[in-house]
């Protein structure tokens, strides 16, 4: 087997003196799709951020593509990012950029490259996601829909090999999360290594599974396929995904 892309070691996390993930031991491939899933405020956005190279853990080791991130240079770091995309949850736009400089900031700050050249593909990231007709809005112009869509646009503009969404169709109606989800493994399957998707829905998950992770009680533990996943014998992965109000998740996490 060919070394993994994204590698957690014994990781653990704090924010604010609070323990949020205990001991996390995760493998990433080239070509998985990983959805982490749990119960809200559980820590899937803290392991996806970690994972990033965002959040450094107080104990344990990540490392992409071989490289420990907390052992780079800032100049190591910055060249790294290069090859990751990231969408945060709410998206978090530049609101004073319209669409089309929202996409583009990336690209001016990690690439030397002409107008020209930006421009197209600027307009080739808001087609992939069907707002190459807005590309002239600001986010506060835009529904929260395609904020999210504007927020992956600018994700993907810089040909990432590891992409991650933090609850991408969050806030979203059935039918607009499942045209999501198809757009988001549309734009998978046209070269990325590996995607990672944090999300409390379960039924986007199976969609997206590839191998799930449940966060829960600090922990990370992989409950396999969609359809492992549902058939899995832990209590913990039978509450969450049938939203049941009783079990061991109940004292530890709002569901």
């Amino acid at each position: 087997m060919k070394d993994p892309v994204l590698e957690l070691r014994n990781v653990s996390v704090e924010l604010g003196g609070e323990r949020i993930l205990t001991d996390v031991n995760m493998q990433v491939f080239e070509h998985d799709t990983i959805v982490i899933i749990g119960p809200s405020g559980g820590g899937k956005s803290v392991l996806l951020k970690t994972m990033a190279g965002i959040y450094e853990p107080i104990e344990g080791s990540v490392l992409c593509y071989g490289h420990e991130w907390k052992q780079l240079s800032m100049g190591e770091k910055h060249d790294i990012a290069k090859k990751i995309g990231v969408q945060f949850q709410k998206s978090a736009l530049f609101d004073d950029l319209n669409a089309y400089e929202n996409v583009a900031f990336p690209l001016r700050e990690h690439i030397s490259m002409r107008e020209d050249e930006m421009s197209n593909r600027v307009l080739e990231c808001l087609q992939a996601v069907g707002l190459e007709n807005a590309r002239e809005l600001a986010p506060y112009q835009m529904s929260g829909g395609m904020q999210q869509r504007l927020g992956i646009a600018r994700a993907i503009v810089l040909k990432p090999s590891i992409l991650f969404l933090d609850d991408p169709t969050a806030g979203l109606d059935p039918v607009n999360s499942d045209n999501m989800a198809d757009m988001i493994l549309n734009i998978k399957s046209q070269g990325l290594s590996a995607l990672v998707v944090a999300t409390h829905d379960v039924q986007r998950a199976y969609q997206f599974a590839g191998r799930i992770f449940l966060v829960a009680e600090q922990r990370v533990f992989e409950t396999g396929s969609a359809l492992e996943t549902k058939n899995h014998s832990d209590p913990r992965v039978q509450q969450f995904i049938h939203g049941w109000t009783t079990g061991p998740l109940t004292d530890t996490a709002s569901l």
